[in-house]
Formats: structure tokens, sequence, C-alpha cells
């Protein structure tokens, strides 16, 4: 599969889950730190799990208001999608991580929502990049 590359970014990160990640550009610019529940000292950064949670929501809508588009349905402008992005030990060994999508979308018949997340789902970047390799679940609100 080739993909026709539109726009490219980079970020950088030392230090691991302990340190600091920031983009070429300097817009975006954090500290890092591991959660006590993976044996970290838990502290005031964020972790990749809460970085992935904002992208692949905030992605997800995105690919939600294509999918209207192309639907022709007119969305909400209160649309919102949360993530919930859990990591743990594999059985097959090292870790993975499993995540859950809860979209909202206020005023539209459910039939109708479910249609738009199905399609989001099949549009979405993230959903394609994990498509077969992490447990996502989709949850209208």
């Amino acid at each position: 599969m080739s993909v026709d590359v539109k726009y490219t970014t980079e970020a950088t990160a030392t230090g691991g889950r302990d340190g600091h990640a920031r983009s070429q550009d300097g817009r975006f610019d954090v500290a890092l730190s591991t959660p006590k529940e993976l044996g970290g000292a838990g502290g005031d950064g964020s972790n990749p799990e809460q970085l992935f949670a904002a992208g692949y929501s905030a992605c997800f809508i995105g690919a939600l208001k294509v999918a209207g588009q192309q639907l022709k349905v007119k969305l909400p402008d209160d649309i919102a999608v949360t993530a919930k992005v859990g990591i743990g030990p594999r059985s097959a060994g090292g870790f993975g991580i499993t995540t859950d999508l809860t979209v909202s979308l206020p005023g539209i018949d459910r039939a109708e929502a479910q249609r738009l997340v199905d399609a989001a789902h099949e549009i979405c970047p993230y959903s394609n990049a994990t498509r077969g390799n992490v447990d996502v679940g989709l949850t209208l609100a």
C-alpha cells in the first residue's frame, strides 16, 4: 500500500518515559513522566498513552467530518470523541495497548450516528494504523 503524503512532521523524545518530547517547530513541547501504575514516580509530565489518546480522538473527529461530507450529513459543532487508552503486558510477550473511543454526536439520530462512526473508522489514519494490531472499541455516547 502506498500513501500520497501531504504533510510530514517530526518530534524528538529524549529520556524515554521520564524525559521530554518536542516537535521540530517547537509548537509541541512536553515533559514526560511514567505513571505509578507502570512503576514510575508519577509526576507532572504527560505519557505516551495520553498523547496517543489526544491524537486519536482529534484525528477521529476529522474523519467524522469527512464521513459527514461523504454521507451528506450535517454534523453538530459540539462533536466530542474521548479516547481511553490502556497499556499492559501481552500474552504473547512484550506490551500492548487497547483503545476505546466514545463518540458524542448530539442531535443526530442513533442509526445515522452509527453509520458516521463506522465510516469514520474506515477513514481515520489512526484507525487504519491500528487495525489488526490494537483492540479498538467504538461506542456512541
